[in-house]
């Protein structure tokens, strides 16, 4: 028997992430837990995210749509994006790795939390 699952168990899941993601931040490094954000963030947003599709190759995604004029709280090189709810680290994605300095603001581009098909 082939292995198959629904879009709409992909859908939730992707769903619950943009439910309860009330901060993207730009962190220096990959938190472990909620606390580790403090340690690591160097800039932080209120994220939005645009309706779920299917997958580039396969799946569902969820599109987080990009960010401009960032204001940057600490200076360190931003190597991943992390979604937060008030209590929970949710999400972490690396990024292209982009000095920030303190007092200037930063962009981050639309991207995508994809969930892939099982495979047969």
């Amino acid at each position: 028997m082939a292995k198959w699952q629904n879009d709409a168990m992909l859908d939730a899941g992707l769903a619950y992430i943009s439910s309860n993601s009330t901060a993207e931040w730009a962190c220096s490094g990959q938190p472990a837990n909620y606390a580790g954000i403090d340690a690591m963030a160097l800039a932080s947003a209120v994220p939005v995210f645009e309706a779920n599709t299917d997958g580039d190759v396969s799946g569902r995604k969820l599109p987080v749509s990009g960010l401009v004029d960032i204001p940057v709280f600490a200076t360190d090189s931003a190597t991943h994006i992390v979604l937060s709810s008030a209590d929970t680290l949710l999400y972490v994605t690396t990024c292209t790795p982009q000095e920030l300095t303190i007092g200037n603001t930063v962009v981050i581009p639309t991207w995508d939390i994809e969930i892939a098909d099982v495979t047969p």
